[in-house]
């Protein structure tokens, strides 16, 4: 079976797959080569995409040796029977973690770009690489998933070579292969386009929304734009996407919270929830790069409303009705922007495990409609609410998430966040 490129490969792939959606999983590409194939077999089962970075171990006197791996969040996984063969000592041990320790960080850093890998525990973690040859490399990612807390883990390829097939089948709780051809020589002679796939491919991908397709009325998919965004009298462009489905009544802006960014993967994935309900979205950065490197800024609330109201006013251009969908230090600058904005200046603001309490003196003065949504289990932020609920003068609602935590990275908890936000704002539209 040969495949046209890693498109046409995942997407085969992900046929095979099918029988996992029930499950929720995660989906894990192996960088960089395996990422494009991932991200087709996410986008069609509605999962998460993320990277597994894996660095071999390697004997410090032949480094293609491998003796273990290292993976994300301190996970180390060792073959004492390989360390005591090749008389590898725990100072030799401890210098070739530190080398890779630092190759791992570089490669999550420019992956990610400082996002905080997905987490595994208790998840079914399906492994994605474009092919196997040999098989060390899978078998490291498998188990560095199931240290991460994995329930269970699912590696998926769309070839490998019959060796490795059998060597692998017990890393894995389930394996998947469209092809093992018995002359194997190399991955790459089973595509017609094996071309490398570049950094910025991979990231883009990270970037890009895989779960549309879990939800019934996910019938059509929006690209994002990315635009530049003036403030300051045009001495700084921020940089944001916008999203506008055709005839969009009303467009969302994000304000993020502190130590977050235009790429959060939940202000992404209550996004994707509008733009498949019709809605707009704009998620930008409220600093630039330098300015996110001080702190006093990250948690100034008043200049960052400033900033949310330079880039409502900028985008008051496509002439449509605009609301605020505001996290954690983020709502706070969304009520700032909204009191200071008056009556007709948004239609509708959200607030996801908000901090209402940094905008306490200009609560009284918001006047557009507000969703004050809380984790039951984020008992100090849920009580600020509750305060601020008390001295809105305005329609507000507070509701609380049973069972979520601040983050809401409980099953379904984000879900019901979206669902909420995108009622709220479909009910206030003038």
């Amino acid at each position: 079976m040969r495949f046209d490129d890693r498109v046409d490969a995942g997407r085969r792939l992900a046929a095979r797959l099918a029988h996992l959606r029930g499950e929720h999983p995660v989906v894990l590409g192996l960088p960089r080569g395996g990422v494009p194939v991932a991200f087709q077999v996410a986008h069609a089962l509605g999962a998460p995409l993320d990277v597994i970075i894996v660095r071999k171990l390697g004997v410090p006197y032949h480094r293609e040796l491998g003796f273990g791996a290292l993976g994300e969040g301190g996970v180390r996984v060792v073959r004492d029977d390989i360390m005591r063969m090749s008389r590898v000592d725990e100072d030799d041990l401890a210098e070739v973690q530190r080398d890779e320790q630092v190759q791992l960080e570089r490669q999550a850093e420019k992956f990610r770009g400082g996002r905080s890998r997905i987490p595994l525990e208790g998840r079914t973690v399906i492994v994605v690489d474009d092919g196997i040859a040999t098989g060390s490399t899978a078998s490291a990612a498998c188990k560095v998933a199931r240290a991460q807390g994995a329930d269970r883990v699912v590696l998926a390829v769309p070839v490998a070579s019959p060796d490795a097939v059998e060597a692998l089948r017990s890393e894995a709780d389930e394996l998947v292969y469209l092809d093992a051809p018995p002359l194997f020589s190399a991955v790459g002679e089973w595509y017609r386009d094996f071309s490398q796939t570049e950094d910025d491919e991979v990231v883009a991908l990270l970037n890009r929304d895989t779960t549309a397709s879990e939800h019934p009325a996910a019938h059509h998919i929006h690209a994002a734009t990315p635009v530049g965004l003036p403030v300051d009298g045009r001495r700084v462009t921020l940089d944001g996407d916008l999203t506008m489905p055709p005839g969009a009544p009303a467009v969302v802006i994000f304000a993020h919270g502190s130590g977050s960014s235009r790429h959060s993967p939940r202000n992404r994935a209550v996004a994707a929830t509008l733009n498949r309900a019709g809605l707009g979205t704009l998620l930008f950065d409220l600093l630039t790069d330098e300015e996110a490197q001080d702190r006093a800024k990250v948690f100034a609330v008043e200049f960052l409303a400033g900033r949310l109201t330079e880039v409502t006013d900028f985008l008051r251009r496509e002439s449509v009705p605009l609301c605020y969908f505001g996290a954690s230090t983020g709502a706070a600058a969304a009520l700032w922007a909204a009191a200071d904005a008056g009556e007709g200046g948004v239609s509708s603001v959200v607030s996801r495990g908000g901090r209402p309490d940094l905008a306490a003196d200009r609560l009284a003065r918001v006047r557009a409609p507000t969703l004050l949504l809380v984790g039951g289990l984020d008992r100090t932020v849920l009580d600020l609410n509750r305060q601020a609920a008390a001295r809105l003068d305005c329609e507000n609602r507070l509701v609380v998430v049973d069972g979520a935590t601040h983050l809401f990275e409980e099953p379904g908890a984000l879900e019901t966040v979206a669902e909420l936000a995108c009622e709220w704002f479909t009910e206030h539209l003038p």
